[in-house]
């Protein structure tokens, strides 16, 4: 008799031809067959209620309440429903977290001291300056006393040098500290100016320099000539010694204030114009301290023109 029973039939009966039990085992869990997949989407977390493996010829069975984890080679692993990514053996895991440093604030980080100086290459116009009136101070600290004074002499602004060379003694004028390397104004000098020319360049805080010290030396100088001329002063009053950087230093000092913070710009002006004020009610030398105090207009009055030099420089390209 020909044979025609089907593979199923096949596989399901003894060699004897008796149908085979069922087996206790048949019904397995069905693993969750979505971790296999790198690229189907899937959310975690999340309690599978009921999951079966399907296997050929088998019947599923199914877990209430516990989702299956599969692994190659290995019968099925249940896994407790409501369990997620970050918790191992029943403990989550819990991320190290890493204490913040505190930051300086914004204005102290930028501070760098060492820019309060003048150097070769950030303020050169001041470096040189400086240079300058290192080596004539070291000349009028040295040098004998009656050469010092001659050349302090030739080189002052009174009225009787401006009329004969003008030009000459208010330049050498300024290669002089009144008072040498101890006075203020040496140390106004390198702070005021190195400040002035790393926000507007050195050609235009020597401009400024020159501005109010020339300015402010007129300002002085040609009254007392009239004077003379009225009769209400001595001749020897057109031979009143009168040199230093002084006036040029008041000058950069009312224009760097209109380059700061109204926090810092006031103060600044108040400390230096009290000192200016003490000396003229002193009356120790009434003309160069009104001539400090015209210097000092004289530098505020820059402050449209520096301040958009200012912001040029800031914004383009050669900004420091």
């Amino acid at each position: 008799m020909d044979r025609t029973a089907t593979a199923d039939a096949a596989a399901s009966s003894t060699p004897s031809g008796a149908p085979l039990p069922p087996d206790p085992d048949a019904d397995v869990v069905l693993a969750d067959v979505s971790q296999l997949l790198d690229g189907m989407p899937q959310q975690r977390g999340r309690p599978t209620a009921t999951v079966a493996e399907a296997v050929p010829g088998r019947a599923a069975k199914a877990v209430p309440g516990r989702a299956a984890e599969a692994v190659p080679g290995r019968a099925a692993k249940a896994v407790p429903a409501g369990s997620a990514a970050g918790v191992v053996g029943g403990t989550p895991l819990v991320r190290p977290t890493v204490p913040k440093v505190p930051r300086l604030p914004a204005w102290l980080r930028g501070l760098r001291p060492w820019r309060l100086l003048p150097s070769p290459t950030g303020t050169p116009f001041t470096f040189g300056y400086a240079a300058v009136l290192a080596v004539t101070s070291l000349v009028a600290r040295y040098a004998d006393p009656a050469l010092t004074h001659a050349l302090y002499q030739s080189s002052s602004t009174d009225v009787a040098h401006l009329v004969r060379a003008p030009l000459l003694v208010l330049s050498a004028s300024a290669l002089w500290i009144a008072g040498g390397v101890t006075s203020p104004y040496a140390l106004c000098f390198l702070l005021v100016l190195t400040a002035l020319e790393r926000r507007i360049g050195g050609l235009r805080a020597a401009g400024v320099f020159l501005f109010g010290h020339v300015l402010a030396t007129l300002a002085t100088e040609v009254p007392v000539g009239l004077a003379v001329l009225a009769g209400h002063l001595p001749d020897s009053s057109l031979h009143r010694l009168d040199y230093g950087i002084s006036f040029g230093v008041a000058a950069s000092v009312g224009a760097l204030s209109g380059l700061l913070t109204p926090w810092l710009r006031w103060p600044l002006l108040a400390v230096f114009v009290g000192m200016v004020l003490e000396d003229l009610i002193g009356f120790t030398d009434p003309m160069t301290s009104w001539g400090h105090l015209i210097s000092v207009g004289l530098g505020m009055a820059t402050w449209p023109v520096i301040r958009r030099r200012h912001r040029a420089r800031s914004q383009g390209p050669a900004a420091v």
